[in-house]
């Protein structure tokens, strides 16, 4: 019974922790980055992202313009450091269109925790032109 109340008592101090964290902000810059001379001359547009990290809860807003054709996709991948491509953790909505809106909510693992602050995720957006990536950004505080 003893046991059953220290642990009751390490998961309530636990959740008093996380929830007194206040939000983190991160954002991330979406640029075109070309990945050979062939895909070069589709590559176009900008873009921010921000997402705000509350406990575990992450929570990402922004909006991108200016692709030569419309958006397909748009994910939050995981590299290994920051600048290095990696592969895809979660899924984002988008507006499938030359200019629009990314959205997403997300429930992270503590490890992604540890790389969201580490700037290992980043957001990749995929056109109809460029099914490989048109813009990518790095979440960064």
């Amino acid at each position: 019974m003893k046991a059953i109340a220290a642990l009751i008592g390490v998961m309530l101090l636990w959740s008093t922790l996380v929830a007194a964290q206040g939000p983190e902000t991160f954002t991330a810059r979406l640029s075109s980055l070309p990945a050979d001379a062939r895909t070069r001359p589709d590559l176009a547009g900008s873009g921010s992202v921000s997402g705000v990290l509350t406990g575990s809860k992450f929570v990402v807003s922004g909006s991108f313009e200016g692709l030569i054709s419309p958006a397909t996709v748009a994910q939050i991948h995981r590299g290994i450091e920051r600048g290095v491509r990696g592969a895809v953790v979660f899924d984002l909505t988008i507006s499938k269109a030359e200019s629009g809106n990314i959205t997403g909510s997300f429930d992270l693992t503590p490890s992604q925790v540890e790389s969201l602050k580490k700037g290992q995720l980043y957001v990749q957006l995929s056109s109809e032109k460029t099914p490989d990536g048109t813009l990518w950004g790095w979440f960064l505080r």
